[in-house]
């Protein structure tokens, strides 16, 4: 069974139809919507600030979801696959988003819509990633836009884990 905590007050919220690995840890302020997935050796810690997540958004092994205390909660969208190993922190993630196995997305950066963040890549502080495009690189830059062959990928992902989170019920 996932490690679920309480603190300072704050208890996780899940959505229905939602899916904890044995090993994930969900602790404080989080509130998570329906058929989302949390995989093996993720953790979502909202001790020193909020963490909001959508529904249809999964969040793969190993990755990391924080915040900065008083200054920047985080805030995740519907229908956003957060690859493994992936540290997303205090920042905003819009709708049908991925974001790559190893990427680190930092305090204050929002990342619009239908973006794709690379495998790797690290989104400074700030950053404002545009809609229906791919970031990559240390610091990400925009290296193209994407159409909806892409946008079918992102999608497609998404749907698809709640359906691998079966295979473990």
């Amino acid at each position: 069974m996932a490690l679920i905590k309480s603190v300072r007050g704050y208890n996780p919220e899940f959505g229905e139809n939602c899916w904890l690995a044995d090993n994930a840890t969900i602790v404080g302020d989080v509130k998570m919507g329906k058929n989302c997935t949390v995989w093996f050796n993720a953790v979502v810690r909202a001790d020193v600030n909020e963490i909001r997540i959508g529904n249809d958004t999964n969040i793969q092994d190993g990755a990391v979801i924080h915040c900065t205390y008083q200054k920047a909660g985080t805030y995740i969208g519907n229908n956003v696959s957060i690859a493994h190993n992936a540290i997303v922190h205090g920042c905003t993630i819009h709708d049908n988003v991925l974001i790559g196995m190893g990427a680190i997305v930092m305090d204050n950066a929002v990342i619009h819509s239908g973006a794709v963040i690379a495998a790797g890549a690290v989104v400074l502080g700030g950053t404002i990633v545009e809609a229906n495009s791919i970031y990559a690189g240390m610091p990400a830059k925009k290296v193209k836009d994407i159409g909806p062959e892409m946008l079918e990928v992102i999608q497609r992902t998404a749907r698809n884990y709640p359906m691998y989170a079966d295979w473990f019920k």
